[in-house]
């Protein structure tokens, strides 16, 4: 995960609010319901898309810039641990963390403390120890490390404002010792095991990063043939660098590190591209990318759609309407949409009537179109697309969501799901539309991108 400590070239490759938890004998219990005194929302919440991770916490303003044009809404953050490559984090202050979460970042807190005693890059300063080996009352040592740390990194949390409930990640860095060291390998894992248990017993969800090819790997097998030797982390974050932001550690490899039915659903981190440049904003940051999905995932918003009545307006498709074209259920959800205008108060029906066509004309007057005997496609994403803003991108759950879905689709003759969840279809559709009228092909619908919908912007 840091720049000094990639996961091995050779074994691994390249990740709402989340539940929050009630712990009860230890074992995370799910509940919506955060901390009655916290005032930070319990993160990274509910949700599936993209994150980056980098070792120093980036400055706010780069954090805002980033949010408006990057496709990202997940950051992690190095909080403690004496073997992290960044143990000065000026930027990291509880009016940080406060400032992010408000802006809708969702933040995965990372500690780097102990690490596996085979890793031949620890310890990094001297002074960092590393995973104790003595076998002693089955590695005793490296379990009262393991709680140490954890305790540490609750504390880090705490000061922070990271409220109770919220995921405390472990950064395992890979080494093929894991493997074929065993001394290494059973240190290791009863320090996971101990690190999980007393993060659930201070209040928090634990998570583990490691490489799929090593960490990973011994804590899947760990799962599935020592069912109940070891206390397994609520979710995990896989390195594996294969450049495909999706969920999978086993595609075109040999051996399946982390089976298909591990830490499923919504339990998973995939780090799909180690450290590269990204620029958004203007603002250039060394990063590496994730794909997740945690909690329960972006949940798709209920309800009855855009309505009057029983007239709805979400519709498969959103047709130019003239006297010669004219469906009905087009014509009443055109006659729906121009009522919550304020334009129309005649009856709903499929009638291309007078009054619609002057209510119609009073809509091209307002936006500034020519007056016209018909209903446009332009006319359909003008008005769908009216209404609060705010940035939408992979992971966006929010009522405002439906209305670029319903805009998308009158601009591009493309079919969405009207669900109020931006996903992968939301987002390919999306990236038509920006390419059509030559915007950057982010997938994110940013200021400029709203601009273009509500002015009708179809090429």
């Amino acid at each position: 995960m840091e720049t000094l400590m990639r996961p091995l070239p050779r074994r691994s490759s390249p990740f709402r609010a989340m539940l929050a938890v009630a712990l009860t004998a230890g074992v995370l219990a799910t509940s919506p319901t955060a901390p009655a005194a916290a005032e930070n929302r319990v993160t990274p919440g509910n949700f599936t898309g993209y994150g980056f991770d980098q070792c120093v916490a980036p400055e706010s303003w780069k954090m805002d810039r980033w949010m408006a044009q990057s496709p990202f809404s997940a950051v992690g953050i190095y909080i403690s641990g004496a073997s992290r490559g960044c143990r000065t984090q000026p930027n990291l202050t509880p009016s940080w963390i406060s400032h992010q979460l408000e802006n809708g970042w969702r933040l995965l807190p990372i500690t780097l403390g102990p690490q596996a005693a085979c890793h031949p890059s620890f310890p990094r300063y001297g002074n960092d120890p590393t995973i104790s080996t003595d076998r002693t009352r089955n590695y005793r040592k490296a379990r009262v490390q393991a709680r140490d740390e954890a305790d540490t990194a609750v504390a880090a949390a705490t000061k922070l404002g990271i409220s109770k409930g919220s995921t405390l990640w472990y950064d395992l860095e890979g080494t093929d010792g894991l493997l074929n060291n065993t001394a290494c390998r059973e240190s290791a894992l009863q320090f996971l095991h101990k690190w999980t248990k007393q993060i659930h017993r201070r209040g928090y969800v634990s998570g583990v990063y490691s490489s799929a090819g090593s960490g990973m790997r011994i804590l899947d097998d760990a799962r599935v043939n020592r069912p109940n030797a070891f206390t397994m982390p609520d979710a995990i974050w896989i390195a594996r660098w294969d450049g495909r932001a999706n969920l999978d550690a086993c595609r075109d490899q040999p051996v399946c590190y982390v089976r298909t039915d591990g830490w499923q659903p919504h339990k998973r981190i995939k780090q799909y591209r180690g450290g590269h440049q990204e620029t958004w904003g203007g603002v250039t940051i060394n990063i590496d990318s994730n794909y997740m999905s945690l909690g329960s995932g972006s949940l798709r918003l209920r309800g009855r759609g855009l309505r009057c009545g029983d007239v709805p307006v979400d519709r498969r498709k959103y047709p130019t309407l003239n006297a010669d074209y004219a469906p009905a259920k087009g014509v009443a959800a055109a006659k729906c949409l121009l009522t919550k205008k304020g334009l129309y108060d005649g009856p709903l029906d499929g009638s291309f009537s007078q009054e619609f066509l002057a209510a119609a004309n009073a809509w091209q007057r307002r936006v500034g179109d020519p007056v016209q005997p018909r209903w446009t496609k332009r006319n359909w994403t003008q008005a769908l697309a009216r209404g609060r803003e705010g940035v939408v991108k992979v992971g966006t759950s929010k009522a405002r969501v439906k209305r670029v879905q319903r805009a998308l689709m009158a601009a591009t003759n493309e079919r969405l799901a009207i669900d109020g969840v931006f996903l992968g279809s939301s987002e390919r559709v999306m990236k038509i539309w920006q390419r059509r009228v030559g915007l950057p092909q982010t997938g994110v619908v940013n200021d400029r991108a709203w601009e273009l919908l509500k002015a009708g912007r179809r090429s």
